[in-house]
């Protein structure tokens, strides 16, 4: 069992090119410790800016170093970065196109019982509406290295999403494919294609495994890359599947449902099912007790698709 969280591989590849590079720069709101980064603030302390809790100071310092040709990343909750910093990440993020990299960190339901107002569930559509935006949200530790990796080679914007606590492994270092903005296929079932992001992406894994006991052949696509969404691999996988189902921590409103379905709708229309948390204040628990309460486990996933594979 993976006891590394995806928030401490971010501050070890970060740490990795710090050292080589002194424009990486991490800005944080209070919150080095809730984004595993206080490592990063104890080694490199002149490439370190505490904030405070101030979201919007946050994201506005950051543009401004990026224009003075720093390498700024942002580690802030999900909950608060992709509200409280909206008009800031809009203009003078996106609209300026700085090179701002944005770290959501404990998003979806991470933060379990403290409820809704420490919930991310509208981030993705918030952010993926934003013009010049990348939007990603990797599935395991390992993709987490590499995306974080990939997107230190390039001097565009985006904003990624994790988790709080440690996920389990979906790809080991020998076994990672990996191409950016290219959504990874995991299996090669023909009946049905559950596309899934995030931390969904391992329980979507888990389901395919159960329904080939009732032999249901199943393929996965982690869609780690929400925006830009990779239109050319979904519908090459979708193409003769009886079924899509998505999967996804996030509101069923603008997240990746909507988005697959908006590509099918036009290309290629068959019956899709949005698995997402409900449109309303979802129930307080743990990630695990939440995600089977709506059936955003692996069970549940499984069950839908067999409910609906007609």
């Amino acid at each position: 069992m993976n006891k590394i969280a995806n928030r401490k591989v971010i501050c070890d590849v970060l740490m990795e090119h710090a050292q080589q590079d002194e424009d990486i720069t991490v800005l944080c709101s209070d919150s080095r410790g809730s984004a595993s980064l206080s490592a990063f603030a104890d080694r490199f302390p002149e490439q370190f800016v505490e904030v405070g809790i101030a979201e919007q100071d946050l994201v506005g310092i950051a543009a401004g170093m990026a224009h003075s040709g720093k390498k700024p990343y942002v580690a802030s909750p999900a909950s608060f970065l992709s509200t409280r910093s909206y008009e800031q990440i809009k203009v003078d993020v996106a609209y300026s196109n700085t090179n701002v990299k944005l770290i959501g960190i404990s998003g979806g339901v991470s933060y379990g019982a403290l409820g809704m107002s420490h919930h991310s569930l509208q981030d993705i559509a918030a952010i993926s509406a934003i013009p010049n935006m990348r939007v990603y949200l990797p599935s395991d530790r390992h993709q987490t290295k590499v995306l974080t990796e990939a997107l230190l080679k390039d001097e565009q914007n985006a904003y990624i999403r994790i988790g709080r606590n440690p996920v389990e492994d979906i790809y080991t270092k020998d076994h990672l494919p990996f191409e950016l903005n290219r959504a990874t296929k995991i299996g090669n079932g023909g009946d049905v294609l559950i596309v899934a992001c995030g931390e969904m992406v391992k329980p979507a894994v888990d389901a395919m495994e159960l329904l080939k006991k009732s032999n249901v052949k199943a393929t996965v696509l982690d869609m780690y890359c929400l925006k830009p969404l990779d239109q050319t691999t979904l519908l090459e996988e979708a193409a003769g599947k009886k079924l899509v189902i998505t999967v996804e921590e996030h509101a069923p409103n603008g997240g990746l449902g909507s988005m697959v379905c908006q590509v099918l709708s036009a290309k290629d229309p068959k019956k899709t099912i949005v698995l997402s948390l409900p449109d309303e204040p979802v129930v307080t628990g743990s990630s695990s007790e939440v995600f089977a309460h709506y059936y955003l486990n692996a069970a549940g996933i499984a069950d839908t698709v067999k409910e609906n594979l007609v």
